[in-house]
Formats: C-alpha cells, sequence, structure tokens
C-alpha cells in the first residue's frame, strides 16, 4: 500500500495485483465523538425522565385521566383547569351580587333585622341535606344564617376539606341563605353521604 502525503494525507491508494491503484479515504476512530456522543444520551435520558416525572405529578392532580398516554394527560389536566376557572367565575359573580344586593337594600344599623330572629319568625331553620346521585357524585342543599362574609366562610372551608363544587345556585330569603350543588371529592374519591352531611353541618356552625 503506498500513501499520498501532505495535502491528500486523508486519501491512500492501493494496488491489486498489475491493476490501476485505487484511491480511497482513510478511516479514523473518532474517541472524542464517541465520548460526546455517550454525553447527549445521558443529557437526554435524564430530560426524559424529568418529563415523565412532571407527567405523573401532573397525572396525581387531575381527577379523571381518560388515557395514559403524554398528549392524553395534558389535554386532560388543561379541560380540569379551564373547569375549575369556570366554577370560580361562577361563584364570584354570585358572591359580588349577593354582596351588592345586601348592600342595595341596607337599612341603617338601628332598624336591621337580625338574620336568625327573622329566620325564626319565617320558619326558618339552618338544615343539610345530602343525596347521593351517582357514582362518586352527591347533590347537597344548605340553609344557614345569612351573614357577612358567610358564603365566602362556606366555600373556603369546603375547598379545605376537599369537595368539588359544580351547578351551584346560590339564593338569599328572610334572613337565610340557600345553596344547592353537585359535589364531588377534588381527587375522585368516594363520597359517604352521611360523613358529608356531618362535615358540612360542622362548617355551618362554624360560620
Amino acid at each position: 500500500m503506498e500513501y499520498v502525503g501532505s495535502a491528500l494525507d486523508g486519501l491512500f491508494i492501493t494496488k491489486e495485483g498489475n491493476s490501476r491503484g485505487r484511491v480511497g479515504r482513510r478511516r479514523y476512530s473518532n474517541d472524542d465523538g464517541t465520548e460526546y456522543k455517550s454525553k447527549n444520551l445521558q443529557a437526554e435520558r435524564r430530560r426524559r425522565q424529568k418529563l415523565s416525572d412532571r407527567l405523573l405529578a401532573l397525572r396525581a392532580l387531575v381527577p379523571i385521566i381518560t388515557n395514559m398516554n403524554k398528549a392524553t394527560i395534558i389535554e386532560d389536566a388543561i379541560s380540569y383547569i379551564e373547569e375549575l376557572q369556570n366554577n370560580v367565575k361562577v361563584l364570584q359573580g354570585l358572591l359580588y351580587e349577593m354582596e351588592a344586593s345586601s348592600e342595595e337594600g341596607a337599612l341603617p344599623r338601628s332598624e336591621e333585622i337580625d338574620p336568625a330572629e327573622e329566620m325564626r319568625k319565617s320558619g326558618i331553620q339552618a338544615e343539610v341535606e345530602v343525596t347521593q346521585i351517582d357514582g362518586n357524585k352527591l347533590w347537597i342543599k344548605i340553609i344557614f344564617e345569612k351573614k357577612r362574609g358567610g358564603f365566602t366562610r362556606l366555600m373556603e372551608a369546603m375547598t379545605a376539606f376537599g369537595f368539588e363544587l359544580t351547578d351551584t345556585s346560590v339564593t338569599t330569603s328572610k334572613g337565610a341563605i340557600l345553596v344547592s350543588s353537585c359535589v364531588k371529592g377534588i381527587h375522585d374519591e368516594i363520597l359517604e353521604v352521611q360523613r358529608t352531611k356531618e362535615l358540612l353541618l360542622q362548617i355551618i356552625n362554624g360560620i
């Protein structure tokens, strides 16, 4: 084998018998390239593991996942967040309406009617009704004394206990607030009727 030097160092000439020489390209082993490729593979593995861990955490926060592939987990999470945002807007709107109504119809403090007394005269009592709808969903009806900030405290307490409300309706009449809603566990857990009723009674008694 004869080698061509200088500028043609990367080429070599081979001779086979009496045939003409053939020009080819010399092959070099590249240890640096192998090491670089290995580092890239390790970085990619870490990136994939981190993404997988984040998806598992997201899946744990979303009550209903229709499929376990990555795209579906993200789509279900988006739908769940949009549903929660819509619930917040509805409840905020109801709260603002109630507060505005209270301020517009407010009497001077000396003429204010005690809500508890108004409820008693009207024969209205604080109560909680809980009915199983299907699966892990319940329907609730709550009647409690109308107090400033009472509805806000009720919502905060129910969220703290792990309740998620949908299709909520709020009305006020004769010193009382009536709240009806469908509820389920935030993490899709099964809610027991009696236990839920006891918790709601505990909440309204503390308002």
